[in-house]
């Protein structure tokens, strides 16, 4: 409420400005396109009400009366929302070069991370280098096996954990535990170092600033609709993000600092190399597109995004197998199968001989996408959709968890029901455009096959060899599945169960 109250007073502020510059040009255009079908805005504030505070499940409501392809306009900006696979195809990849420019919330601007994030900035020749360099540097095959083994080691850390909270008997927040192991072997995988301990009071601190940039970055910020008050920051909104971005630049400046001070007396011990040696070896090199700017803001791109989306992910599929008692014996089962009865860890390699592991990721990836509406397009000319214009400069968001949850692309969609992949070839690689929580086209996400690796190793050590009791006398069907809308769908309520040694 207090956001729509705030809105209301600064649109009646901006009324005179925003109706002169607007009026005209806006029944010009609307009058030689035909936008898709959508509510009818207010107005000067458009559809902006709309949206809720769920605005993933409120479009995906408005969608059922206007179609798969409709036009809301919130404040002065028109945004085209995509609901079906058909026409996410037709966005993402057969005119993905026209689509995959971006709209950047204000927040995003913050430092001028737009101009340096590969997720944020526009196609360019630089931005195909750092695409280049994510493929082939950071996210290749050879890469992440180079660096299992440090991955296996912080399974390793996580295994031991959850085994001291089922020998004392104690509650473990499964939420942290998560969080813990994929900042960690994230940080391992780019620089070689963990950077928090299970126990320790600095992942709260990394938490509250990842969860502050998402949060700030998807928020609904009166500058977004219209742009002409971004001179005031009239909800403090690019200055809170300001904050939250110096802290984790400056932690990762100091960090390559110490790199390139050990490069030049020669004292790198490590036995391989990480992800920011190879960033370091392609900054140095003469003639360089990247530089150091770059080096941080991919580091800082990777770090949040990565984080974020594998460890809700994980978070999600523990929470709905504990819902679900019955898929999560199932699992046991195949995990038991696997890898015997003893406490052998499983391997990244063990992947492939795991399909209901699988088929439980792909069911958590349809049923909570990561991402509700991927990151925001923006259309470069005028282009005809289902006979429908999308205009030059339109924003467009493809909203992949109404996808997720559409009758008439999955039985029963609001059951969760694993077993509907083991059937099915359908992939969440981006050539299947029913299950994108990655996106597709060249604006899929260069981390997917490190997301990939950790999420399936994560969930089966969680699951492998332990029964879990529910705290406070909850039962199973009576978990809390709310989720806080951001960028990306978090739990509301973090997981928390009693780790208990399977007993044979």
């Amino acid at each position: 409420m207090e956001f729509s109250l705030s809105l209301l007073l600064i649109s009646i502020f901006v009324f005179a400005i925003i109706h002169l510059l607007i009026s005209n040009l806006g029944i010009k255009t609307q009058k030689s396109t035909k936008l898709p079908p959508g509510p009818k805005p207010l107005p000067i504030i458009g559809n902006i009400l709309e949206l809720g505070n769920q605005p993933h499940q409120a479009l995906a409501k408005l969608s059922q009366i206007y179609g798969p392809i409709m036009t809301l306009k919130l404040g002065n900006i028109t945004t085209i929302v995509i609901s079906s696979p058909q026409l996410a195809k037709q966005v993402l990849h057969k005119n993905d070069l026209i689509f995959s420019y971006r709209t950047v919330p204000d927040t995003l601007k913050a430092l001028d991370h737009h101009i340096h994030s590969v997720g944020w900035m526009q196609p360019s020749p630089l931005w195909r280098t750092l695409r280049k360099v994510c493929a082939t540097k950071v996210f290749s095959s050879q890469q992440l096996d180079s660096t299992q083994i440090i991955r296996q080691k912080k399974l390793k850390e996580l295994a031991d954990f959850v085994k001291e909270k089922s020998e004392k008997g104690e509650i473990l927040d499964i939420n942290e535990a998560i969080f813990i192991t994929v900042l960690n072997s994230m940080s391992n995988t780019l620089f070689s170092m963990n950077l928090v301990n299970f126990g320790g009071s600095k992942s709260q601190e990394f938490k509250e600033i990842v969860c502050g940039i998402t949060e700030e970055a998807a928020k609904p910020n009166v500058v977004d609709f219209f742009p002409i008050l971004r001179i005031l920051d009239p909800q403090g909104a690019r200055a809170r993000m300001t904050k939250h971005l110096r802290k984790i630049l400056n932690i990762f400046d100091g960090i390559v600092e110490e790199r390139l001070r050990l490069r030049d007396l020669e004292m790198d011990t490590k036995e391989y190399k990480d992800v920011l040696d190879y960033l370091l070896e392609v900054m140095l090199e003469e003639n360089s597109q990247i530089s150091r700017i770059h080096v941080l803001h991919l580091l800082l791109d990777l770090f949040v995004a990565g984080l974020d989306t594998t460890s809700i992910t994980i978070e999600w599929a523990m929470a709905e197998l504990l819902r679900n008692p019955e898929k999560l014996q199932k699992l046991k089962e195949e995990l038991e199968h696997v890898l015997g009865k003893d406490e052998k860890q499983i391997e990244e390699s063990h992947i492939s001989n795991l399909p209901f592991l699988e088929a439980v990721v792909k069911e958590t990836f349809r049923f909570h996408t990561p991402i509700p509406f991927l990151l925001p397009h923006k259309s470069q000319e005028d282009v005809e959709l289902c006979g429908f214009t999308v205009p030059k400069n339109a924003q467009v968001w493809v909203n992949v968890w109404a996808m997720g949850r559409d009758s008439s692309i999955w039985t029963n969609p609001n059951e969760f029901m694993p077993e509907r992949f083991l059937e099915s070839k359908i992939d969440f690689k981006g050539q299947d455009f029913e299950l994108i929580p990655f996106g597709a086209g060249r604006r899929i996400c260069p981390g997917l096959p490190l997301a990939y690796r950790t999420i399936h190793i994560v969930l089966g050590t969680l699951v492998h060899g332990y029964d879990w009791k529910l705290v406070n006398g909850q039962k199973a069907k009576d978990l809390d599945m709310s989720e806080n809308f951001g960028l990306t769908l978090h739990k509301a309520q973090s997981l928390q169960a009693i780790p208990m040694k399977t007993h044979h």
